[in-house]
């Protein structure tokens, strides 16, 4: 079996690659074809075997639905005095704004965990250069 860190060979029944200690039968992040909103429900151990990429997508998607849950939840909030709005309607606002606030901060935990940083701004310049260099290696 070869080891996918340092691409020496080990025996099958090996836990750890010989030569540079690597565990042999855990699995490196690999991109995925599509990434959504609904995967930042994901737990931590599913997100953590996201690759950075990914996860800079997911962040940027978080992102984007918590700035829509802040805004339509200060809209309603600055409703005129005589609008009758449900209670349950700015519950469910202020709930989904802490939600996504919640899985944004676990994103940007586990990216600081693999960058050392967590970006201020995901744009298509950051997403474009990190693709270039995957493709370049």
């Amino acid at each position: 079996m070869k080891c996918s860190y340092c691409d020496s060979e080990n025996k099958l029944t090996d836990q750890a690659c010989s030569v540079c200690g690597a565990p042999l039968h855990k699995k490196r992040p690999q991109l995925k074809e599509y990434v959504s909103l609904q995967d930042s429900a994901l737990s931590f151990e599913e997100l953590k075997d996201f690759h950075t990429y990914d996860l800079l997508v997911l962040l940027r998607l978080v992102r984007e639905e918590r700035s829509k849950s802040y805004n339509l939840m200060r809209t309603v909030q600055k409703a005129p005095e005589g609008a009758e709005i449900d209670k349950g309607v700015i519950e469910f606002g202020e709930s989904e704004y802490r939600f996504y606030t919640a899985r944004m901060k676990l994103i940007e935990g586990l990216l600081i965990d693999r960058m050392g940083y967590k970006p201020k701004r995901v744009d298509d310049k950051l997403l474009a250069a990190l693709k270039h260099r995957m493709e370049s290696k």
